[in-house]
């Protein structure tokens, strides 16, 4: 008596998340090679950035503040202004006295090898990460190497670029009279220094954490008003003004962008062999997880100021001709955000 042929087993298949849990990097490869366009496993294509959000003026209690969002990474940074007495800072290279405008030439100084910002610490950045922001942060504990390499890539950053004058930071008092010479006018004597704490606040990190933190400083220090600061010969000290309008804001030297990489490693079908590869503009944090190579570009109006790379050998010399074009165009799609342009 003939039987009837059973049924062939179903195929064995995953929901969307657990197949990006168990098998990342197939998951990624499958998406990257379905079609020519590359299409990510977050709908965006190899090439596109995430669309910055940026908002300033959200912290009232900060001398400057900004919140900027790229898709799921959120931060929150708020510029924190102190002042330092010169008195303060035995043994450094600041000038003793300035002009009558209370100036001194920076580019001079900086020619000279001397650097008032750097020497001084007058820019201070610090990272935290809020309870829930990434499943790696364990509240509570010190801060990791990653917060750690982020703090120094942005000092190094901050520094190097040249971001803030030293003129925008002292604190300078012209006295009735020159005590040395009564009948020559009198100068005007350093006093102290604004010092600028940059606390940056992730409340969600979905990747690109450098990229991020270092856009809500930029329109956090566009956003920085300090107040006139003076020396009150009666009270021997500095004061500040409480007059809003006398206020004054920073005069930023250009506006340096930087713009992340990743590289995607394609897997052939046999044991060890080669597939195709994929850059990544602007990785999300599962894509940060399954790339080894990982560049950055700092540019400011077409002008290269920073490259930062680590891993992988794959990006040479004509594919970095292609990541800096990408960073050009990142350039002026982020200057329009943080100047509240669409």
């Amino acid at each position: 008596m003939a039987t009837a042929a059973s049924a062939p087993p179903p195929a064995l298949t995953f929901p969307r998340p657990i197949f990006a849990a168990v098998s990342p990097h197939p998951f990624l490869q499958a998406h990257l090679s379905a079609d020519k366009s590359a299409i990510r496993a977050n709908g965006r294509a190899a090439h596109e950035f995430r669309t910055p959000g940026v908002n300033t003026g959200s912290l009232t209690h900060c001398n400057g503040s900004a919140v900027v969002r790229l898709g799921n990474t959120s931060v929150v940074c708020g510029v924190r202004a102190e002042i330092l007495r010169e008195e303060d800072t035995p043994g450094t290279s600041a000038p003793a006295a300035v002009d009558a405008s209370g100036e001194v030439d920076d580019d001079e100084i900086n020619e000279e090898g001397e650097d008032e910002i750097a020497d001084l610490r007058l820019l201070v950045p610090n990272i935290e990460l809020s309870t829930g922001s990434t499943p790696a942060h364990i509240p509570g504990n010190a801060p990791s190497t990653a917060q750690q390499s982020l703090i120094t890539r942005i000092r190094t950053l901050l520094h190097s670029t040249q971001l803030l004058r030293a003129r925008d930071l002292r604190i300078t008092h012209t006295p009735p009279t020159n005590a040395s010479d009564p009948d020559a006018a009198p100068e005007s004597e350093l006093k102290g220094y604004w010092v600028l704490y940059l606390d940056v606040f992730f409340l969600s990190l979905d990747g690109c954490a450098f990229d991020a933190a270092w856009l809500s400083i930029l329109a956090a220090l566009k956003h920085t008003r300090l107040p006139r600061a003076y020396f009150d010969d009666e009270y021997e000290g500095i004061l500040c003004s409480d007059d809003p309008a006398e206020a004054a804001s920073l005069n930023l030297r250009g506006l340096p962008v930087p713009s992340s990489f990743a590289v995607f490693e394609g897997r052939g079908e046999g044991e060890g062999e080669k597939g195709s590869d994929w850059v990544l503009s602007d990785p999300d944090a599962f894509e940060e997880g399954v790339c080894r190579e990982i560049v950055t570009i700092t540019v400011d109006q077409g002008t290269i100021r920073r490259v930062e790379k680590s891993g992988g050998g794959v990006v040479g010399r004509e594919t970095m001709k292609t990541l800096v074009k990408r960073a050009v165009e990142r350039w002026g799609v982020v200057e329009k955000a943080t100047h509240g342009r669409a």
